[in-house]
């Protein structure tokens, strides 16, 4: 069995007509995402938005992949190298 990451997904927004798919997309991975920060940058009219997950890789990268096709979203994750098995806890 496969053990669950934390992970970070740093994501750019540089279309805000793509904030609605791109919002459509994290909803279907709410039960996997236990923060999320969005950082609106005016001047460049731009957004900057972290999201830390607690998922599967193969999870994480199927969310990435799926932000990433979006037009105008920029979207890459970082993973820690500590796998967490299904109920264990360190």
């Amino acid at each position: 069995m496969e053990g669950n990451r934390m992970a970070l997904i740093a994501i750019i927004v540089e279309n805000p007509d793509s904030t609605n798919e791109m919002n459509a997309v994290l909803h279907e991975y709410a039960s996997f995402i236990i923060g999320r920060m969005g950082i609106p940058y005016r001047e460049r009219n731009i957004a900057m938005v972290s999201i830390a997950m607690d998922a599967p890789i193969n999870t994480i990268n199927a969310l990435t992949g799926k932000l990433g096709r979006i037009s105008g979203i920029t979207a890459k994750a970082v993973c820690s190298n500590a796998i967490q098995k299904e109920g264990k806890s360190k």
